[in-house]
């Protein structure tokens, strides 16, 4: 986790800085993304919320996004990530969305993937989005992994938007 910590408190350094905010929409990492960006002091003025999207229930109940959005797309996709990236900048009015959808192990998920899959997603003035396989089936590692890979894209993203 203190990697985890290190890479949010880089990120919370430069959201606080620009005054900028966001809202995280995460599942096979379980809370971790979000767990890291809120160890960081002063959190609150950058972090609106977030949500674990972990079931199609959830989706429902925490996201709001209409049936119709969903059609030809599966979780655990990069079109799907970025929808859900998208979502959370628009209801909780953030600069940045975070998603993470994926498949953290010790088996894969009911649509084919393999345990260490996940997409990541930003949404905002950058959006940039990405596949993770780490090949491995450790539930916790890849959770860490999926919400390390996350964050990473996240504060590419923030500094390429200068």
């Amino acid at each position: 986790m203190r990697d985890l910590e290190a890479l949010a408190a880089e990120i919370g350094a430069l959201l606080k800085d620009r005054g900028e905010k966001i809202a995280i929409a995460e599942s096979s990492s379980g809370g971790l993304i979000s767990a890291a960006l809120l160890s960081v002091p002063g959190a609150s003025a950058y972090y609106l919320g977030g949500a674990v999207v972990y079931t199609p229930k959830a989706r429902v109940l925490l996201t709001d996004i209409p049936r119709e959005a969903l059609e030809g797309m599966r979780s655990a996709s990069e079109p799907y990530a970025m929808l859900l990236a998208r979502n959370q900048v628009e209801r909780y009015g953030a600069t940045w969305g975070l998603s993470e959808t994926g498949a953290a192990g010790p088996t894969g998920n009911g649509y084919g993937d393999a345990a260490g899959h996940t997409c990541v997603a930003v949404a905002g003035p950058v959006e940039a989005v990405l596949t993770i396989e780490t090949g491995e089936s450790d539930r916790g590692a890849n959770m860490r992994a999926f919400a390390a890979g996350a964050l990473e894209l996240l504060r590419r993203a923030i500094v390429s938007a200068g």
